[in-house]
């Protein structure tokens, strides 16, 4: 064998070891959704093994605080540079970019604010949509989802579940996505999207 090939060998299976040794960390609940896996899990969003994390972005898609500054530090300034330069997007939207250091191959920055920093149930839910519609475009087969505006954007957990679970709704049917996990932070998230789904 070939040095090439014999790296190719290995580092295919370093990656088939992460995605078990993730899929066995997530603690959760997992369902279905059609032919969706769901997981529902405590974790760190920047941390997911997946080949696409959603950030929650706003619509000139700059990187500050809560889930797009933790994407933001562990990805490195490339994820941020490469988002900026895709914007100003209509609220509701996404889009692709690579994912810097993270252990993920892309970060798909869903609109869910505006310059004004608000958001509600219709824009998170459209932007899960368009989210997930943009997954399935790329080709990511696994996706990791925060509860998109409950931070910044103030909108209450129990909505935010609903709104999500309608915006992947909307998104279906799904050919090459197959496990979407919801990555919350606290026990009321946990709940709030456990009964959602």
């Amino acid at each position: 064998m070939t040095g090439r090939f014999l790296r190719c060998i290995i580092r295919t299976t370093l990656a088939e070891v992460l995605v078990k040794r993730e899929s066995l960390r997530l603690t959760g609940m997992q369902n279905r959704l059609a032919s969706l896996e769901i997981v529902i899990a405590k974790g760190d969003i920047a941390h997911q093994v997946c080949d696409a994390v959603v950030n929650a972005a706003n619509n000139h898609l700059w990187m500050g605080s809560g889930v797009a500054g933790a994407l933001k530090k562990a990805g490195g300034p490339s994820v941020e540079r490469e988002a900026m330069a895709l914007g100003p997007i209509e609220v509701g939207r996404a889009v692709t970019t690579g994912a810097g250091n993270l252990p993920a191959r892309w970060v798909i920055h869903a609109a869910v604010m505006g310059q004004d920093l608000e958001t509600d149930a219709d824009k998170v839910r459209r932007a899960t949509t368009s989210a997930v519609k943009e997954a399935e475009r790329i080709g990511a087969r696994t996706v990791a989802l925060p509860a998109l505006g409950t931070g910044v954007g103030g909108l209450a957990m129990e909505d935010c579940a609903r709104a999500m679970r309608a915006g992947l709704e909307a998104a279906m049917p799904l050919k090459k996505v197959r496990r979407v996990t919801f990555v919350l932070y606290g026990p009321r998230a946990y709940e709030a999207f456990r009964s959602a789904f």
